[in-house]
């Protein structure tokens, strides 16, 4: 049992996504940035829960990423509509997504095999946006910050989303290619 409590964690994690947005759309602010910090923490406990004893499973190998971009793509849709953050940028973020989410989807489907291993450029990617996300909270809720620091972490995150959506694509199209080839 011990060894699904990162599990469980995450999927909490997971179900925190449907109020924190209700709250952030309705300017709840508060109790918005207490759910983004509980969300923030649980994910860096529940990963170290798996690596340091061990608790690693399939399920969580699945669940982690998915309540990272559920967080992440919920929370800049809700900004997104608000008016908070650019609308390139949404598009950027949401399209990059959708569209690893389909090659993993056409590369399963056709070696019925995936096994996703998270790049360095995408985990920075994550953490940037993740960072947008926290700060987009506190320029709009606490403390507007000034614009040219706003419009820098814009065009930093648009950056690595777009050179981690290119890296995929490149790689498993090579992997696809190869794998094609072999058989």
């Amino acid at each position: 049992m011990r060894e699904q409590i990162p599990n469980i964690i995450t999927t909490a994690r997971i179900l925190a996504v449907a109020p924190l947005c209700w709250l952030l759309w309705h300017e709840a602010w508060g109790p918005a940035l207490a759910i983004l910090v509980v969300a923030a923490l649980s994910d860096g406990l529940d990963g170290f829960l798996a690596r340091y004893f061990g608790w690693r499973s399939r399920l969580g190998a699945l669940l982690d990423p998915l309540a990272d971009k559920l967080f992440i793509v919920s929370i800049t849709l809700v900004f997104g509509l608000r008016g908070h953050l650019p609308g390139w940028l949404v598009w950027m973020i949401l399209l990059r997504d959708v569209i690893i989410l389909a090659g993993a989807l056409a590369y399963w489907r056709l070696h019925r095999t995936l096994e996703m291993q998270p790049l360095f450029i995408s985990k920075v990617n994550t953490a940037l946006q993740l960072l947008l996300l926290a700060i987009t909270l506190v320029h709009v809720a606490f403390h507007p910050l000034p614009p040219l620091t706003m419009t820098g972490l814009y065009w930093l995150v648009g950056i690595t989303t777009l050179l981690s959506g290119t890296t995929y694509v490149l790689l498993w199209s090579l992997r696809a290619i190869r794998s094609t080839r072999d058989h």
